[in-house]
């Protein structure tokens, strides 16, 4: 059969596009994103003042906390209350973007010296978004981005799950008792 040409695998070439799309996709954007959502029974300016002011942030439970709200900014905080801000457990989170009282982007620039996962936040940020959810209530969604598969970016991925429900509930609970709607689905 010289002079002939093969026909190609139609099939093999489909999974070998498969298999190159999954791995460009799996590289490119990485596992998928860490979500913690929860509902604060307050208004959507007084929760994104938590989150944007120095005075707010001591309530998402840091020792220290300073807030600079700009492109480039920096959220500074400590959660020792022997610390100080800028010593080698300080934790600088660079603020990416934001649209007031809606979403605001940060990435760990700093990680605190004693921070297990230290290595394996590079790549990492955390969106935040605040949506009325009726009266006098946010809905708060926090989205962890650029985690792979490796064990210490799932390891710090864990880390982060537990410690944004833990700071929800923290803030959550400055405004109970709950809301009327929230008592009457409970109930």
């Amino acid at each position: 059969m010289t002079g002939q040409r093969r026909q190609p695998d139609k099939r093999r070439n489909f999974q070998l596009f498969a298999a190159v799309v999954g791995w460009f996709a799996t590289a490119a954007w990485g596992a998928e994103p860490q979500v913690t959502e929860g509902f604060v029974n307050a208004p959507v300016a007084e929760v994104w003042n938590l989150f944007t002011t120095a005075d707010g942030y001591l309530a998402t439970g840091v020792a220290h906390a300073d807030v600079r709200l700009a492109i480039g900014g920096e959220i500074r905080s400590h959660y020792d209350p022997k610390g100080k801000l800028g010593d080698a457990e300080t934790i600088v989170n660079e603020i990416l973007a934001y649209e007031p009282q809606r979403m605001l982007t940060i990435r760990i620039k700093q990680a605190p010296a004693s921070f297990q996962h230290r290595d394996a936040v590079a790549g990492h940020w955390t969106v935040l978004y605040f949506n009325p959810a009726g009266e006098n209530m946010t809905h708060v969604r926090i989205v962890g981005l650029g985690y792979d598969d490796t064990p210490a970016s799932q390891a710090a991925r864990k880390f982060f799950a537990e410690g944004n429900r833990w700071t929800l509930d923290h803030i959550a609970k400055r405004y109970w008792p709950k809301c009327k709607l929230c008592e009457k689905e409970d109930g």
